[in-house]
């Protein structure tokens, strides 16, 4: 299982993961309790239960770079294209905007 920590303005917002049911985002318990902090997507409202998708969730779709930033990140690192949790763990710690993605150590 590839997961990260989802991080908006500096604050541990929630968890992403994929595993063999597909894509997930869950909201941490202690962020909910302070909803000032807002959700990090509009297509992912603040909410308890998880988000789940058999392909990787928009709003982090739409981290991973494109072009010829995606093409020198391919290179760099060695990833496949298609893996798209693998691009988003490596790629997406320091993004323009408030959200990132930090990958987390194996269990």
């Amino acid at each position: 299982m590839k997961q990260g920590i989802v991080y908006k303005k500096n604050i541990a917002a929630g968890i992403v993961w994929e595993n063999e049911t597909g894509y997930h985002f869950q909201y941490n318990a202690t962020y909910l309790q302070n909803p000032q902090h807002g959700a990090v997507s509009r297509t992912l409202p603040l909410r308890a239960e998880a988000f789940t998708s058999q392909t990787m969730l928009p709003f982090f779709d739409g981290l991973i770079p494109e072009g010829w930033l995606l093409e020198i990140a391919l290179e760099n690192w060695k990833l496949d294209r298609r893996d798209r949790m693998a691009l988003l763990l490596t790629l997406c710690e320091d993004c323009i905007g408030d959200v990132s993605v930090k990958k987390t150590k194996r269990r």
